[in-house]
């Protein structure tokens, strides 16, 4: 039997969360066209604002990394967040009259907070492995959702939610998730049992997290 690489436990581990976001109403109402613009208006300003603590993870993990490839690709990915995932927020900034002013004036939800301070604490506590996996949920999380929307018969430039699916199930994006995924896999491979709990329990709680955020958005919970 072959052996399951860390990042094969990982998911395993966490499918039973994975899966109930597919039935989120957040997600299903992106699927059909139909999310009401205000849920995602919601999400996609406290999403800015996530993302912009987000990066701050990538910039602990270069702080902590040792290896100057793995610097590289940290600082690579930061800089692909920063300039190229914001310009799915930006268009759709410019559609639902999103301001600069806004964002900034806009109360970070508890949630939200929660979850970016859960990912800080882990960078400034943790290894760079224990920083790779933090973050490996939402990117891993958003390329699945993107790759399934993406097969769903409202799938087309009719839908108002058509460039967010599209900007998700990008080539971009799934090599960009990709390498994370064979990083974490390369630096994991010898891992302990001991260390292998741990970023189980960091993978899933990421997991969860990502879950209470459709949830916090549908509702447009602050």
């Amino acid at each position: 039997m072959e052996k399951l690489t860390l990042t094969q436990k990982l998911y395993n581990a966490s499918q039973n969360i994975w899966k109930s976001y597919y039935n989120h109403p957040f997600i299903i109402g992106m699927s059909e066209g139909n999310l009401e613009k205000d849920k995602f208006r919601f999400y996609l300003i406290q999403d800015y604002i996530y993302l912009l603590d987000y990066v701050k993870v990538f910039a602990l993990g270069i702080v902590k990394a040792s290896d100057e490839q793995i610097m590289k690709k940290l600082a690579f990915l930061l800089n692909d967040i920063l300039n190229s995932e914001m310009t799915i927020h930006n268009r759709y900034n410019n559609l639902l009259k999103i301001t600069e002013e806004e964002i900034k004036n806009t109360k970070k939800s508890i949630h939200n907070t929660s979850y970016t301070k859960y990912m800080i604490e882990i960078g400034y506590s943790g290894d760079i492995l224990d920083i790779l996996v933090a973050v490996l949920a939402c990117s891993w999380s958003y390329k699945e959702i993107g790759e399934s929307l993406s097969k769903s018969k409202n799938y087309s430039k009719d839908n108002f939610y058509y460039d967010w699916i599209d900007g998700y199930c990008t080539d971009t994006f799934e090599k960009d998730t990709n390498e994370l995924i064979q990083l974490i896999d390369n630096l994991g491979e010898n891992c302990t049992l001991e260390k292998y709990k741990k970023l189980e329990e960091i993978f899933i709680n990421c997991s969860r997290y990502e879950y209470n955020f459709w949830e916090m958005s549908y509702k447009k919970e602050f």
